[in-house]
Formats: C-alpha cells, sequence, structure tokens
C-alpha cells in the first residue's frame, strides 16, 4: 500500500467546498465520499461509474485503489479505499463535470512541485557528496585506504537516505549513551596518549579551560532537553570539536582520535555488527585529518557524516 506523505488542500472553483486530499510524489488520493462531494453526484452514482471503470478494463484496481487509515465521526479509526490520480480522470469524464476539470489542472501543478521539490533534494545530495569528495581529495596519498573506508561507509548512508525517502524504510534511530564521559576521565585519556609521546613536551597542554567546555559541550541541555541526544551525536561532535575548537596547545587531532574511540569504548559502541570494529584505524586516520582540513562551513556535513557513519554500521 502506497504511503501518503502528505495532505494537500484542494478547494472548489466556486468556493463552496474544499478537500483534504491526500498526495503522495506520483499522485493524489480520494476516498468515494470525496468524490461524491468533488462531482456533485450521489454516492450509487459514483459507485457504479467506479465499477464501470474496473469492469471495462479501463483501469487495474491493485494499482489504483488502496487503503488508509481515516477517523470516521465516531472517533474510531478505520480503513477506506481510495482511489488515485487516474480513477479520478476516469469519472470525471464519466459525469462530465467541469469541476474535474479544475480539480485535474490543480493535481497536476501538486504533482509538477512535489517532482521539482524532488529533483532540488536530489541535487542537494549530490552537492553534499561532492563535497564530501573534495574534502577527502586534500588527504596524502598514505591515507589512501582510510579514504576509501569513508566513502564506502558513507555511499551506504545515501542508499539508506533515498529509501526512507521513497517510504522503503524507517527513520534510523540513534543509540542511548550508557556511559558518561567526564572532564577527568578525559584529561585521564589525554595523560595516557602523552605517555606515549615522551618529547612531545607541548602535548597536552591546555589552553584555558576549552576541553571542559568541549566535554560539556556534548551533554549540554535546552528546556531540559539534551541537544546531543544520541550517542553517535555525542561522539561525533566531540571528535570535531577536540580537532577543530585547539583546545589543547599540541595533540588535538591525536587527543581528539583517542578520546573517540574511548568514548565508543566505554559505551560498547565500539563493535559493530559480528564484533568488527566499527571504525579502522585506517578509517580513524582518514576521518581525523578530514575533519582537520575541513572548512569551518563544512561543520554540519562533517558531523552528519560521522553520525552517518556510525548509524549505518550499528544496524
Amino acid at each position: 500500500m502506497p504511503e501518503a506523505q502528505s495532505i494537500e488542500l484542494y478547494r472548489s472553483a466556486s468556493g463552496e467546498f474544499e478537500l483534504a486530499v491526500r498526495a503522495d510524489a506520483q499522485t493524489v488520493w480520494l476516498s468515494a465520499d470525496q468524490l461524491v462531494e468533488l462531482f456533485g453526484r450521489d454516492k450509487s452514482t459514483i459507485s457504479r461509474h467506479l465499477r464501470n471503470v474496473f469492469d471495462d478494463g479501463e483501469l487495474e484496481r491493485d494499482a489504483v485503489v488502496a487503503d488508509f487509515a481515516t477517523t470516521a465521526a465516531d472517533g474510531k479509526s478505520y480503513q477506506v479505499a481510495h482511489y488515485n490520480l487516474d480513477v479520478v480522470i476516469s469519472v470525471g469524464y464519466r459525469v462530465k463535470s467541469t469541476e474535474g476539470v479544475s480539480f485535474r489542472r490543480w493535481a497536476t501543478q501538486v504533482l509538477r512541485q512535489y517532482l521539482l521539490e524532488g529533483v532540488a533534494l536530489n541535487e542537494r545530495r549530490l552537492a553534499q557528496l561532492g563535497s564530501i569528495v573534495r574534502v577527502l581529495s586534500r588527504s596524502s596519498d598514505e591515507l589512501v585506504a582510510g579514504v576509501a573506508e569513508v566513502v564506502a561507509n558513507y555511499l551506504p548512508s545515501l542508499r539508506t537516505l533515498r529509501a526512507y525517502d521513497e517510504g522503503e524504510i524507517a527513520p534510523a534511530v540513534g543509540d542511548t549513551p550508557t556511559w558518561t564521559l567526564s572532564y577527568d576521565e578525559a584529561r585521564a585519556v589525554i595523560d595516557e596518549v602523552g605517555a606515549e609521546f615522551p618529547d612531545d613536551t607541548l602535548f597536552g597542554g591546555e589552553r584555558g579551560g576549552a576541553l571542559r567546555g568541549i566535554v560539556e559541550t556534548i551533554y549540554q541541555e535546552f528546556g531540559g532537553v539534551e541537544l546531543y541526544s544520541t550517542l553517535q551525536e555525542k561522539a561525533a561532535n566531540l571528535l570535531y570539536l577536540v580537532i577543530k575548537d585547539h583546545p589543547l596547545t599540541d595533540g588535538n587531532k591525536r587527543t581528539a582520535a583517542a578520546l573517540f574511540v574511548h568514548f565508543l569504548a566505554r559505551n560498547r559502541a565500539l563493535e559493530g555488527v559480528g564484533g568488527v570494529t566499527r571504525i579502522s584505524n585506517n578509517a580513524l586516520a582518514a576521518i581525523t585529518l578530514m575533519v582537520a582540513m575541513s572548512d569551518p562551513k563544512e561543520k554540519e556535513l562533517m558531523i552528519a557524516l560521522l553520525v552517518s557513519m556510525l548509524s549505518e554500521q550499528a544496524s
């Protein structure tokens, strides 16, 4: 059964009545009662014409009829048959209604707008993918393997978005964090990483309270609701902010990668399906440098990429 994506309001040419019309990207849908109101004929007349449309083989019923849940006057919900624009046009010819002509023109305009919006959405997605490719192209040759993995993990997310738009899947739901990162633990991770680079005397030095501010940011609330509610959003923003806000005098990228992995591990989210690590070392290096090389205007894109990769591999 097709899923109606929205309700469009049709107003009769005379202004005497309005119809709340179900519409999707391919067609519009009217119930038999709405056909009665649209064409100004009684229910038995409309029912006869509907029966003849199918009995004469003019249209295949399964292709042009769908049941939608409709709330009746008694407050209960019922499955009611709805007929698409092909049926409306066929019945309109049979009853010779001028209102039917007006409705057909209106419906054509609605569908044309849906088409234009769909084209615009696809163009935005292509532009988004192009932006990601441009950012990845700034990477050095030794990160080719990581770059390839990033692209491989992002493309399925684009397919998922397309499938969602087409009504084929439910939207992805992020995971709920089970562990909270504190400033003290973040500091402990930095000190542990710093021990691996004893010659880097500036490694891990803090710039004011920037690091503490980043930790607080990923748990920030507004009106009692967390701005970043899912594990994926928190992890993505943690990585991005440590890299781009430079809270440390040195070692921001190494620290960001370490905190990112630590956060996922403590939330038991580092392993994906079948125990495979969600983010390999190559991919982690590529992602970290990609974020570092990105323009600040590309922040939303970078966050979306990270969230998509984590969400895709969690499914």
